[in-house]
This record gives structure tokens, sequence and C-alpha cells, in this order.
């Protein structure tokens, strides 16, 4: 077999230079290697092998910049598993943009909008941000919740006899406190820090349920009741079994819960 380096121009072939011959496979293997290095230096020092589609490609990449970037990924996964989920029924863009950037790249809010910018096209600011997290707490809470519960009512079949509370705390970095940021117990070691305890409800498999938050100064073990009593509330639960750790199982909280049973039970919950 002959190695031989050949450049294309005009529709013609031509022979630039035959590396070797051998009818050895390990020395054929050798030429080879051979010739990809004298492709290179030639390369390097003239346009032999450049074809016009190449040409035409270089241009194209040598024109793009980070706004011309697109990360398709998430949109296609994540986009179509929220859409299926149902929250594609809330009509705000930024609530996708923001959902879908959490879910592929967990960053701070203003890596966040720097993802968005770079990767999506999408131009925020962070006051931008903020004012919709404030929207997305006071108007469109009740409606994410409905249809986080929705699914998981579909998935349960219908049937949500067990539910599992728990709570976490959430710091910030900042010394002021306010009316919901308050200095307390800290699960992240955080004790210096002001924070807010956030509470969680999910089904069976950890499908969501609701979420509340609370002053981060208060006893975990006082939120289980009231939560309790307005989730079932919201979404006519009946009677579940109530599964959690025994910080907020303790017998402070356990005779409010009974009771709470119990009045349920017969009507005057």
């Amino acid at each position: 077999m002959s190695v031989q380096i050949i450049s294309k121009s005009t529709g013609k072939y031509k022979v630039l230079k035959t590396i070797g011959s051998s009818s050895d496979e390990q020395e054929v293997q050798k030429l080879v290697y051979l010739a990809n290095q004298e492709i290179e230096r030639i390369s390097q020092q003239s346009g032999l092998f450049i074809s016009e589609s190449d040409t035409i490609v270089e241009q194209v990449f040598s024109s793009l910049n980070n706004a011309s970037i697109r990360t398709v990924g998430p949109e296609i996964i994540f986009g179509k598993i929220c859409d299926k989920i149902g929250f594609g029924a809330i009509q705000e863009e930024l609530f996708r943009h923001l959902v879908l950037a959490r879910l592929a790249f967990p960053l701070s809010k203003l890596k966040t909008i720097d993802y968005l910018y770079r990767f999506q096209g999408v131009i925020l600011d962070i006051d931008g941000v903020y004012r919709f997290l404030d929207k997305l707490n006071n108007q469109l809470k009740n409606q994410v919740e409905q249809i986080a519960f929705t699914h998981t009512l579909n998935i349960l079949q219908g049937n949500i006899s067990i539910v599992f509370y728990d709570m976490t705390t959430l710091y910030f970095e900042a010394s002021d406190e306010d009316d919901l940021r308050k200095t307390g117990f800290s699960k992240d070691g955080k004790h210096q820090n002001p924070q807010i305890f956030l509470g969680l409800l999910v089904g069976l498999g950890g499908y969501a349920i609701g979420y509340d938050v609370f002053e981060g100064n208060i006893y975990e073990g006082h939120t289980l009741i009231p939560f309790i009593e307005k989730i079932s509330k919201k979404f006519n639960l009946d009677k579940p079994v109530i599964v959690a750790d025994t910080g907020l199982l303790s017998n402070e909280t356990l005779r409010p819960l009974e009771k709470w049973i119990i009045n349920t039970s017969s009507g005057q919950g």
C-alpha cells in the first residue's frame, strides 16, 4: 500500500508527496502517522488543504460571538418536563427562564443572569429578578402550588394518604434583621446570620404538595399544626398519616396534633 499526500483544487487531485509504501500493516500505520505530521507542517505554511467548504465554515465561526451561542439542552429536557407537569400554564417568560436555569446550573442570582445572557441571549437585570420574585411569592405562589399538587395527585393515582413534612434554614449574607429574616438555630451552622425557615410537605416518592416560609427564630415544632391545617384545607386532604422527624413531633406538638385530628374527624376543624 502506498501512502501519499493529495490535495484537491478546482475539482482536480494532485499528488504533493509520497511518504512510502509497504505491505506490512504496522509499517503502513507508521507511514500514515508520518503523513499526518507532514500535512500539519505543510498546512501551517500554505493553504493547500483548505477546501471551499472549510473556508465557508471558518468564516461563519469567525463571525460568531457569545451573543450568538445558545444552549438548547435545558429547554429540550427540562422544558418538556415543566410543560408535562403543567408549569407551562404560568404565562411568565421570566418564570420559565429562572426555573430552567436553576435546574441546569443552580447558581446565585447574579451568576444566573450571566448564564442566561451568555448561553440563552436573555438580558436581565438583578432588580428585575428581585421584583419578579416578589411577584412570584405574592401573586403566583398559589398557582405554582396548585400545579405541583395536581401533578402529585395524578402520580399517586388520586390517593395522598401519607405525607412527609420537614424544614430547613436558608441564611443570608447580611447582618440586619427584618420581620422575616431573624437569627436563630441554623442548620447550616451560620448562627450569626439572619435566616428564614422553609417548610415543605411532600407525598410518597417526594412529590411536592406545598411549602411555606417562616421567621428565622421560630421553633420549628410550632409550624407543624398551622401548616398542616392550611394545606389540608387548601387541597382537601383527608387526615393523612404525617411523617416527620423527632424535632417536629415532640410531646408539645403531638398533643395539639391529636386534638386537631379529633376535631377534624368530628367536623369541628
